[in-house]
């Protein structure tokens, strides 16, 4: 398949694949037997790898020529180079291991295509709450068939805001409560939900006016910067940099905001934040 002219076509074969994942990931729903703890990296169960299993199967057979990324495949994802051909499957079998395990329902399947350099694709596929959200660069957000639009507020103190933070990195940690705690005093509320790629679909949706996170993996954010920026919304690092899925800060917001977080983040930033 010639991608450079049939973005629609590729657009359903993801879907298709996401589905897939999703059909593993509610058939186990509720009986896991097997969990285990990954070196700072949270929690996994046979969920995760079917579903990965289900998704690269698919995607392999139909996309032969491109290069995949996946959570549960990638065994050290401080060493993803970058791509050999033009096009890379980033996909995250489940985000929201945590919650899926404990059985809240707010998880995901996140398949997102990058295409020389640049995010062009994105499905997220919430199985619990029957969404699935889709982009293509340039053709607008939409979750089952209808557009979406970031929201319109102007002001921190008017804003729902979304984050995530992870407690096994202990530098990672102290920076994010630094910044938590400035903003859960100053915006109407914050979300911590378990779920990047969820979290990034709500503020493409405009349920959520931003969210913020240090210390992601390419698959958590592959999918979910294409559906903001698609449904009008502006996404950097915490420095205000262009972003992309192998930075390691991210903050994404409608077009009023993200200066404004730039501005506030910035005394409380380490060194080694992008």
């Amino acid at each position: 398949m010639n991608l450079g002219t049939n973005w629609n076509a590729a657009l359903y074969q993801a879907i298709h694949a996401a589905k897939l994942g999703r059909e593993v990931l509610l058939h186990y729903y509720g009986r896991l037997e097997h969990i285990e703890e990954k070196h700072l990296a949270g929690l996994v169960s046979e969920a995760d790898k079917e579903s990965e299993k289900a998704i690269f199967t698919y995607l392999k057979k139909n996309f032969p020529q491109d290069e995949f990324v996946g959570e549960e495949s990638t065994l050290d994802s401080t060493k993803i180079q970058a791509p050999k051909t033009d096009g890379r499957w980033i996909v995250d079998p489940l985000d929201g291991t945590t919650n899926y395990i404990h059985r809240f329902p707010i998880f995901c399947v996140s398949i997102g295509y990058e295409w020389k350099g640049q995010m062009q694709l994105a499905v997220i596929d919430i199985p619990k709450l029957g969404e699935v959200y889709t982009a293509i660069r340039g053709q607008g957000a939409f979750v089952n068939g209808r557009r979406l639009q970031v929201s319109e507020t102007t002001q921190i103190r008017d804003s729902l805001l979304a984050t995530g933070f992870f407690g096994e990195n202990e530098p990672n940690l102290q920076e994010q409560m630094k910044v938590f705690s400035d903003m859960v005093r100053r915006c109407r509320g914050v979300r911590r939900a378990g779920a990047a790629a969820v979290d990034l679909a709500m503020v493409a949706r405009g349920v959520f006016d931003g969210f913020w996170e240090k210390g992601l993996k390419p698959w958590d954010s592959a999918a979910g910067i294409l559906l903001v920026e698609e449904a009008g919304g502006k996404v950097c690092t915490y420095r205000g940099k262009t972003y992309s899925p192998y930075n390691n800060s991210l903050i994404a917001t409608n077009a009023h905001l993200a200066d404004t977080l730039v501005k506030d983040f910035a005394s409380f930033l380490s060194p080694d934040t992008d």
